[in-house]
């Protein structure tokens, strides 16, 4: 027997493949999309991480229900913590939501995929390459997307600046537009925790080739997450100037603000 059926059979719960049967995920005769998502791959990943979800960090979520059940959307969350952890809870939530489940397809940075083996896992678990293309085709497939527009200024920034959003692009909202996509806004709480930075060699990560090379323990704190989704927004397609485009974008960012805090305010302790 192949590995991955294999370990499919030890880990994944019946609970977990009864999910999986609501989800419908074409994928080619070898088992995998365009994109590389292999189902395989990620109900194991998902069963493996569960304990993670639910034990390590604790994780409450809050209005997953406002991810449309089936369509074309953008997840749009804030980025923190280092590694993209706050990606793969937020897939993990949804995924295993109690009604209308999704396989979310996550953006991620350039130099993940070139990263031997866990660019494959990555590819493997949903995540794909953050470009404007394989945006827009993922959309045109129907798919529900995991975007944050502060790219590594925010998942690179330092302890310090923790809860302080970063610039937003505004390339998800010309996707948005252009697809008629509700964007649901998220506030992420706890991952910044996570991997505390207190500064970022920029030579040695030039030199390496890497979004950035923090200074920080290397361990993972067990923070408790909060995982709060808003109200889809909705924007007409249309003609407008960048100016126009940004304004929405603010009002996405703010949102996203107004979740943090929210968060924030919920939770009782760090760890």
């Amino acid at each position: 027997m192949k590995l991955r059926p294999l370990l499919r059979r030890i880990f994944v719960s019946e609970e977990l493949e009864r999910q999986y049967t609501n989800i419908a995920k074409p994928v080619g005769t070898l088992g995998y999309d365009p994109w590389g998502l292999n189902v395989d791959t990620n109900i194991v990943t998902m069963a493996l991480f569960k304990p993670i979800f639910e034990k390590y960090f604790r994780v409450e979520t809050h209005g997953i229900e406002n991810i449309p059940a089936s369509g074309p959307a953008l997840i749009v969350a804030n980025h923190s913590g280092q590694l993209p952890i706050d990606g793969v809870l937020i897939a993990y939530a949804l995924a295993t939501r109690k009604v209308n489940p999704r396989i979310p397809r996550a953006m991620i940075e350039r130099f993940f995929p070139t990263v031997p083996y866990i660019g494959n896992l990555l590819n493997q678990m949903g995540a794909v390459l953050g470009d404007p293309v394989n945006c827009a085709k993922m959309l045109g497939r129907e798919e529900a997307i995991i975007v944050f527009p502060e790219g590594v200024r925010g998942s690179g920034k330092l302890y310090r600046d923790r809860y302080q959003l970063k610039r937003f692009g505004n390339g998800f909202m010309h996707l948005a537009m252009q697809h008629n996509a509700p964007i649901v806004p998220v506030g992420v709480v706890g991952c910044e925790e996570t991997i505390p930075a207190i500064a970022n060699i920029a030579p040695l990560a030039k030199m390496l080739g890497i979004p950035y090379a923090p200074i920080a323990i290397p361990f993972i704190f067990p923070a408790k997450v909060i995982l709060n989704f808003g109200e889809p927004l909705h924007f007409e397609p249309g003609e407008i100037t960048e100016d126009e485009v940004s304004k929405r974008v603010d009002k996405v960012k703010a949102e996203v603000s107004r979740l943090i805090d929210k968060g924030l305010h919920e939770r009782k302790r760090v760890f």
